[in-house]
């Protein structure tokens, strides 16, 4: 952070300036940042070249740094332009930073600002200047990189062991909106019916102590047909929430405006939110679509395109379970709680796959979506699937007739046959499983114990 005000400094003095179709913000993962930044001046010089104070902590990289000009937005919409991102946070999925956004690239910060300054990532910046200062002179990369020893003399006269005690001493205090909220003093939390953000989830509706077992997939619908490496980031809602989206009509619905649908990531509490936000990333392709991107999906019965959300629930009402076809590394990247919840929340039964990152497997299970696998050597082409087809998948009825990684025999109305592994791993999963899921396993459990 010191070597990104360095170069703001240098980059400012030689008359530099950020391109004006680039988005700039400042967001630090700690309020010390801001302290020692202000103490050495460099503060000013990041603020000069539009690299303002937006925030702290997860900011960027969930996609909560705010909307670009809407002239840049329709500049690459209306010309399919292949928009570029650059930060110095630690997550890049396509369209994550910003919808618009398709290629993502991490960067170190000060290399953040030089990037800025040259408006696009197609540069060489041993041969190629940054821009055009002063008195016309072409500065490059070399002009405005800090050295080692610059650094090191701002980090030890105004990196202060005070700066990191004054900051931190004050966090369990709070602050005078904090304290003065009102705290129920109920042992059971008391739900608001009105509030959208945080709502009572239905995880344990319908429970009883009685175990469901095993559930039977019979003539399961295709929400969605995927290739490989489809990534947690496309499966859980993540960053802002589009104004055309199932989540942005349901928050309209309840007299939410645009400027305050905040992001996924603050209404991680509200299920309704969050179900309609899964599957909901602009880049992911969906093999019905034809490998058109969007979080839309086909309405086999009807043929109709419908987002994601809408399929699903119209395949609910009519009371049709539903399936997910995916490649190899179903699942992979950061892990997510919502990744696997949204999914049961939509209807899915089970998620057939090349393979499966292994906590995105487990999460899985612990929803009581079943996993399975296509054996080695096969996948959908081999076996000629379209995903237009109807799936049942025979189970044994008894989760005592069940073993882990067991053969599971799968068919199709077009009486093609094939066998999965099932991805059940222990016997734990399978406890898990026979009770609908980890969450009913657990509750029980507690009931179990408290009697």
């Amino acid at each position: 952070m010191i070597a990104s005000g360095l170069v703001a400094k240098k980059a400012y003095e030689l008359g530099l300036e950020v391109k004006p179709w680039i988005k700039t913000s400042l967001a630090p993962g700690s309020g010390v940042v801001t302290k020692y930044l202000l103490r050495s001046g460099l503060l000013k010089y990041l603020s000069d070249l539009g690299f303002n104070l937006v925030g702290y902590g997860c900011t960027t990289c969930i996609g909560n740094s705010g909307d670009l000009d809407q002239i840049v937005a329709d500049e690459i919409t209306e010309n399919d332009i292949i928009a570029v991102a650059v930060l110095s946070g630690n997550r890049n999925f396509e369209g994550r930073i910003h919808p618009l956004t398709q290629a993502n690239y991490l960067a170190s910060p000060p290399l953040v600002v030089v990037y800025a300054l040259a408006g696009t990532v197609d540069i060489n910046f041993e041969e190629e200047p940054i821009g055009t200062g002063k008195g016309n002179r072409p500065i490059f990369l070399r002009d405005i990189w800090p050295s080692s020893e610059e650094v090191s003399e701002i980090v030890h006269s105004n990196v202060l062991v005070d700066m990191f005690k004054s900051t931190y001493e004050v966090i369990t205090k709070g602050n005078p909106m904090w304290n003065q909220l009102v705290v129920p003093t109920t042992d059971v939390y008391s739900w608001d019916p009105n509030s959208t953000y945080i709502r009572e989830p239905p995880f344990f509706k319908g429970m009883s102590m009685d175990l469901p077992g095993p559930h039977s997939i019979k003539d399961a619908y295709c929400l969605l047909s995927f290739g490989d490496c489809v990534t947690t980031d496309h499966i859980s809602p993540a960053g802002s929430i589009h104004k055309d989206s199932p989540a942005a009509k349901y928050l309209v619905g309840h007299s939410v405006k645009h400027r305050d649908f905040n992001s996924y990531g603050s209404r991680r509490g509200n299920y309704e939110v969050m179900m309609r936000g899964t599957f909901g990333n602009i880049r992911i392709v969906n093999k019905l679509l034809d490998g058109e991107p969007g979080p839309k999906t086909i309405h086999i019965p009807t043929r109709e395109k419908l987002y994601v959300y809408d399929a699903a629930m119209r395949y609910k009402n009519d009371g049709q379970d539903t399936i997910v076809l995916a490649g190899s590394e179903y699942g992979t990247g950061s892990s997510r709680d919502w990744d696997a919840k949204g999914t049961m929340l939509l209807g899915v039964k089970a998620v057939i796959a090349k393979s499966f990152e292994r906590i995105h497997r487990s999460n899985l299970v612990g929803m009581g979506v079943i996993p399975l696998c296509f054996k080695s050597g096969e996948d959908m082409d081999s076996i000629g699937l379209t995903g237009q087809e109807q799936y049942t998948i025979h189970l044994p009825s008894s989760v005592h007739e069940m073993q882990p990684g067991q053969d599971i025999v799968v068919t199709t109305s077009t009486r093609k046959s094939f066998t999965c592994t099932l991805r059940f791993d222990t016997e734990v999963e399978l406890s898990y499983f026979d009770h609908g899921g980890i969450l009913q396993y657990v509750m029980r459990k507690l009931i179990n114990s408290a009697c």
